[in-house]
């Protein structure tokens, strides 16, 4: 069946996972459903203490058996020790066909490829993987779907009963012996825990895996002791240096630096750039570097950030610091600095659901004015891809992607016309995950697109002096630099699909097919 977006999801994928295909980002406005609630043991009485001596011991605890789901929240990045830890027990206790629903899944759990290999992990829900078990999904080694979502629709397929979980694992900074989780104040802190709030207010089970174990009462709380059912302490939960890795890096790439001074001169220039303004960035370089060439024009027209929203990394909370934003919402922290400056009594935590859920009664991304995303391909009708390289293979993660671009007055995709040798800016992207009808702009270092759709925005730039272009013009010019791609060969079984933010299908993932040298 043919969606809005163009691609045709298969009958039986449909018939698989009982969804629909992508109707267009309104089609659920007005929806009510009832939340899904989960099991919950009582405490009447106990000893006071939650502690349980080992990994193994609290899986015994949980009653772990085949077929269950578990979870784990990404706020360490490549720094996670937890996910790996978890797994290898599981993985030696024979435990086979789990369902892994993480908030992300990276580089830093490449060790769990052979569990995917051995049956131990059959199915796995992320926003996107990275490295080893992108590779393996891409070529057919998970024997169930990975289903990708953004962090918003992730929420709302756990508070609607579409994913449930069977168990919980949430790595603590700090903890309490009865189970109260903040994401500071330890040796290995993250900043914030705001992914594993909806996994704490949902699962069966929750547990409380912490470096740095301290007395009660360890409030304020992030995850509260009345959502934990068991304490772990062991010697490392992970590394935060490992935070600020990969596309979370500023940039001093000059053709990035230049997309950015291009974004700021666009943003200034929109109807939307005045006092009480919101803002929200990505974490590629560029996007990165747009923020602190915005700050300067802000100081220069003395105009002042309402809030901004994160993702956070340092240049955001540059602003809190030299008091050019009343204060700002945090999901997550990319780096030391926006880990610190939790500590700043204007910056406030909030969970996913209240960043992005679409099925909650309004969330915060519908409040932004603009948001600064990347991506790794942009098609001529604007759809986005963020998780598919150019070779098929799963490479990377929604995230917010598609919820801030939705939600955001003005949407910003800021691309390099080339990624190495192959155009960015294409006819058709691999796989589509944000589609054109939530993306407004795209800045390339060869020039700017302005969706056709928003005439209010091409006529505030009509004498505005940036290289403007028509999204077909880069394409083209993409094409005469490096040539029209050959289209990747995949397979014919599906390995995954990219779920739109309201839980229908915007597309889905074939197995590669292998390369074959020419006789």
């Amino acid at each position: 069946m043919i969606n809005a977006v163009g691609r045709d999801i298969p009958d039986e994928i449909l018939e698989l996972t009982g969804k629909e295909v992508f109707h267009g980002n309104h089609y659920y406005d007005g929806y009510e459903y009832k939340n899904d609630g989960p099991k919950t043991k009582c405490v009447i009485n106990s000893n006071g203490s939650k502690l349980v001596k080992s990994i193994r011991e609290v899986l015994e605890k949980c009653e772990i058996k085949d077929g269950m789901t578990v979870s784990f929240h990404h706020h360490f990045r490549d720094g996670d020790y937890i996910v790996n830890m978890v797994m290898e027990e599981i993985h030696k206790m024979g435990i086979k066909d789990i369902t892994i629903c993480a908030s992300s899944l990276g580089k830093a759990q490449d060790p769990i490829v052979p569990y995917i290999e051995d049956g131990t992990i059959t199915n796995i829900q992320s926003s996107g993987v990275r490295g080893k078990i992108g590779e393996a999904i891409s070529n057919g080694k998970l024997k169930g779907l990975a289903i990708m979502r953004s962090h918003g629709g992730r929420v709302r397929a756990i508070e609607s009963g579409e994913t449930h979980i069977d168990i919980a694992f949430i790595g603590a900074p700090t903890c309490d012996d009865y189970g109260n989780c903040r994401g500071i104040g330890g040796k290995s802190d993250c900043g914030v825990l705001s992914y594993a709030v909806a996994d704490a207010m949902y699962a069966d089970r929750v547990v409380a895996i912490t470096d740095c174990l301290v007395p009660f009462p360890n409030f304020p709380a992030h995850i509260s002791m009345t959502r934990v059912d068991y304490v772990v302490e062991v010697d490392a939960i992970g590394d935060p240096k490992k935070i600020a890795t990969g596309a979370a890096k500023p940039t001093t790439d000059q053709r990035k630096l230049m997309m950015a001074e291009y974004c700021t001169k666009f943003v200034v220039n929109s109807p939307y750039f005045k006092d009480g303004f919101s803002y929200q960035t990505g974490v590629g370089g560029a996007s990165i570097a747009s923020t602190i060439s915005l700050a300067k024009v802000m100081k220069e027209k003395n105009i002042r950030m309402r809030f901004g929203v994160g993702g956070l990394t340092k240049p955001m909370c540059d602003l809190l610091i030299n008091d050019q934003v009343d204060c700002l919402l945090d999901t997550q922290d990319f780096d030391l600095a926006a880990v610190e400056s939790v500590k700043n009594l204007k910056h406030f935590r909030i969970s996913a659901g209240e960043y992005a859920d679409p099925f909650n009664k309004g969330a915060i991304v519908n409040k932004l004015d603009f948001v600064i995303l990347a991506a790794l391909e942009v098609d001529v009708h604007f759809n986005c891809n963020v998780v598919v390289g150019s070779d098929g293979m799963i490479t990377g993660a929604q995230g917010g992607h598609p919820d801030t671009a939705a939600g955001a007055k003005c949407s910003i995709v800021i691309a390099p016309l080339l990624q190495g040798r192959i155009p960015a800016i294409c006819t058709d992207v691999t796989t589509v995950t944000t589609p054109g009808e939530s993306v407004d702009v795209v800045i390339t270092d060869y020039g700017i697109a302005i969706n056709p759709k928003r005439k209010d925005l091409i006529k505030a730039m009509k004498d505005v002096d940036l290289p403007f272009k028509t999204i077909e013009e880069l394409r083209d010019i993409a094409y005469s630099i490096a040539g029209e791609p050959q289209k990747v060969q995949f397979g014919d079984r599906v390995v995954g699909i990219i779920e739109s933010r309201d839980g229908t299908i915007m597309d889905v993932v074939r197995q590669i097919k292998p390369f074959e040298f020419e006789k």
